[in-house]
């Protein structure tokens, strides 16, 4: 069962602790990146024979294949997931940047000229669950900033075949190219390029303990969005809220891993009882209940707080991933919030909405680093240039204080670079 815990009364080393998974996987997955950097194609095969059970001819999922997915999907479902991405392209539209020059002051031109990323890889997880989401997520944005070239790679089944629906989204988001390719050694694929998975310049989605230690490992090779930890939530809830629908808004994210982390923070001892009570209604009926029994009964929390505004302070402290304010007036407490990935506000906006369809993304800041980082957007899949132009006669303006401020920090040669243009007359 979930444990009840009164803030005050409770330690706040038990309060505020965090998942740490505790599998140590940097060896096996610094094996894994030295063989597909030095065999290419030759240790994809045998990896995904390995640990995936396919035997594969070609990693290239062929345009046929997709065809054929598509006709095998559901229509009702893929006219969903056409709505989904009409309403993720409507939401990371506004995201775009675009470049700016700046000439008010007489013979000096300064700018920043915004560029997409050229090459950009997509992981898409596949294994105990298929997220045609995270295709859209991922995907949709990185169109949008202008990337010439959509890699993606996802594991194949033991038949050697892409779950359709994967494949479905992948057509309706613009993926230029997919791989049958999973695990840490997709992500090698991807940083280092073998003689069928071209190498990118960034590589974003996420994955389990292996994929994202491969993230990291190549990170500076390639760029990466984050180094994601297991999901979380986080549900601030008053009194008059329905135990039954905060207990299923928390199973929603303990149903995703056994490390997934499930928090309410609520003023209302009598609706902590009620949710803790729920919980071990609604869990036998999950398909996942085993997952979603480990994770609330690990790291699974109800936090009693005296009032909201202490509330607030616990969730900014535990920075969720997920953040609901299940609450009357939710945007009275809107400003307040400090650190969150994604914020639902009242108690018509399940977390389950952004996972799949209000649009904002759904690829968020986890572990607490939403203290620091931000959801994906399209500023991932873009990069900024400055550019500086002065006339002769600007710079001559400017070069005596340059040549100064240079010889301030012990760096002679960068003030000689200045003044002899100024001596030789321009």
């Amino acid at each position: 069962m979930i444990r009840i815990m009164k803030y005050g009364q409770t330690a706040n080393e038990e309060i505020f602790a965090r998942v740490t998974p505790a599998v140590d996987v940097a060896a096996v997955v610094s094996e894994i990146l030295s063989m597909v950097r030095a065999q290419g194609d030759q240790a994809l095969r045998a990896y995904t024979e390995q640990f995936d059970g396919a035997k594969l001819e070609s990693l290239a999922v062929s345009r046929q294949e997709i065809l054929e997915a598509v006709d095998s999907v559901d229509p009702k479902f893929l006219a969903i997931l056409e709505r989904a991405a009409e309403n993720i392209r409507h939401f990371h539209e506004k995201q775009v940047r675009n470049s700016f020059v700046i000439a008010d002051r007489p013979g000096i031109l300064l700018g920043q000229k915004v560029t997409p990323i050229e090459k950009v890889g997509i992981y898409v997880p596949g294994g105990t669950a298929a997220y045609p989401s995270t295709v859209l997520m991922d995907t949709i944005p990185a169109k949008i900033a202008g990337c010439a070239q959509i890699v993606m790679v996802t594991p194949p089944g033991k038949d050697g075949k892409v779950n359709p629906v994967i494949l479905a989204a992948a057509k309706i988001a613009g993926v230029d190219q997919i791989f049958k390719v999973g695990g840490a050694q997709a992500v090698a694929a991807l940083a280092y390029g073998t003689e069928s998975v071209p190498k990118v310049d960034k590589i974003v989605g996420p994955g389990n303990a292996f994929v994202a230690e491969a993230k990291k490992q190549v990170f500076g090779l390639v760029s990466i969005d984050m180094i994601a930890g297991p999901s979380d939530i986080l549900v601030v809830a008053d009194g008059a809220s329905d135990p039954k629908h905060v207990a299923a808004d928390l199973l929603s994210q303990a149903e995703h891993d056994k490390l997934a982390s499930a928090v309410l923070v609520t003023d209302s001892e009598k609706l902590a009882q009620a949710v803790a009570e729920e919980l071990e209604r609604q869990i036998p009926l999950l398909p996942r209940a085993e997952i979603a029994r480990a994770s609330i009964e690990n790291n699974g929390k109800i936090i009693v707080a005296d009032n909201l505004k202490a509330g607030i302070d616990i969730a900014n402290e535990i920075a969720p991933e997920h953040l609901e304010l299940m609450v009357d007036n939710p945007f009275d407490y809107l400003e307040a919030v400090k650190n969150a990935g994604s914020i639902f506000l009242g108690r018509s906006c399940p977390e389950a909405l952004g996972d799949y369809f209000a649009g904002p993304n759904h690829t968020l800041p986890t572990s607490g680093t939403a203290r620091f980082s931000s959801p994906l957007s399209v500023d991932d899949f873009v990069k900024k240039s400055q550019f500086t132009y002065y006339t002769p006669q600007a710079f001559s303006q400017a070069a005596e204080d340059i040549a100064f401020f240079a010889e301030q920090e012990g760096l002679r040669g960068h003030g000689n670079s200045v003044l002899i243009r100024k001596e030789g007359g321009l």
